[in-house]
């Protein structure tokens, strides 16, 4: 039997816990989700290493899962358009059973090797692209079946699994074991197998943005200003790394579309916004390197 489907001898009397002690377990048994990743960290710097060329030349993220884990993947490619102004046509999410599987459990999908193989053929894959494979189980055929097909034409294939050894990870060019073990609620991967999936996620394409050149120290400098938050973060940010006060980082911001980066290197090399521009082209978009 898998670890994420064996019950968990150390809680079989779950349903009698009292409140409190049933909400500290829930918690306590996240703890585990974090030391499955870090156990992990090698071959996610490794899948980061691989994936920079790609990346460099053009390429696409494209996640590929069902239920849970294809959820997390929609989430992790949604959100690198505001963190990161990545842009949307490339980082595609392919969930079992389609757009509507986002919200409504569309569970039989899973099982479509067939169908998962046809879903990554008919977003065009190809070997520029990075195909990040994630099941708990690691063995989700839809998922298997995008896997070959990204293998096909020379895509790099990731695989994310909570199982060691797993057909997922055994398949993919790299794989990633995210070993959590038996869950609280047995065979619930929603729980702590979910949790280390969204961290190690987040860990790959973070640092990945970071190598593209995305991030200025540790500032988010390559954010899109969508809405009156992000507006009010660009400028404290180019306030904080250039020393500016606030009304002097918003004049620059708006002269360059709310961009971070370029406004940072206009006031810090007290040029124009288009010679900052051009400084940031030449630097292959490094701040570091525009100001050196």
């Amino acid at each position: 039997m898998l670890n994420t489907e064996t019950p968990s001898q150390a809680h079989a009397a779950l349903d009698q816990y009292p409140t409190t002690e049933l909400v500290n377990v829930f918690v306590d048994d996240q703890l585990q989700a974090v030391e499955a990743v870090r156990k992990a960290a090698p071959r996610i710097a490794a899948a980061v290493t691989a994936a920079l060329p790609r990346m460099e030349a053009g390429g696409r993220l494209i996640y590929v899962g069902a239920g849970t884990s294809g959820r997390l993947g929609v989430l992790d490619s949604v959100e690198l358009y505001p963190t990161f102004s990545w842009p949307h046509g490339r980082a595609v999410a392919l969930l079992a059973g389609g757009s509507d599987a986002m919200f409504v459990a569309v569970e039989g999908a899973e099982d479509d090797f067939a169908q998962g193989a046809a879903d990554l053929q008919g977003v065009n894959v190809g070997p520029d692209d990075v195909v990040l494979a994630i099941a708990a189980s690691g063995g989700t055929p839809y998922v298997l079946g995008a896997i070959q097909a990204a293998r096909a034409v020379g895509a790099l294939t990731v695989g994310f699994a909570n199982n060691p050894d797993a057909p997922v990870t055994q398949e993919a060019e790299i794989g990633v074991t995210l070993d959590t073990g038996p869950e609280v609620v047995s065979g619930s991967t929603r729980l702590k197998a979910g949790t280390s999936q969204k961290i190690a996620l987040n860990t790959f394409s973070s640092a990945l943005m970071v190598r593209l050149n995305k991030v200025y120290g540790n500032l988010m400098v390559d954010l899109k200003a969508t809405n009156a938050k992000l507006v009010r973060r660009a400028i404290r940010l180019t306030s904080f790394a250039t020393g500016a006060d606030e009304e002097a980082a918003r004049a620059v911001l708006e002269q360059c579309g709310f961009h971070v980066k370029t406004a940072i290197v206009a006031l810090s090399k007290q040029t124009s916004v288009e010679q900052a521009q051009a400084l940031l082209e030449a630097a292959r978009g490094s701040v570091r390197q525009a100001l050196a």
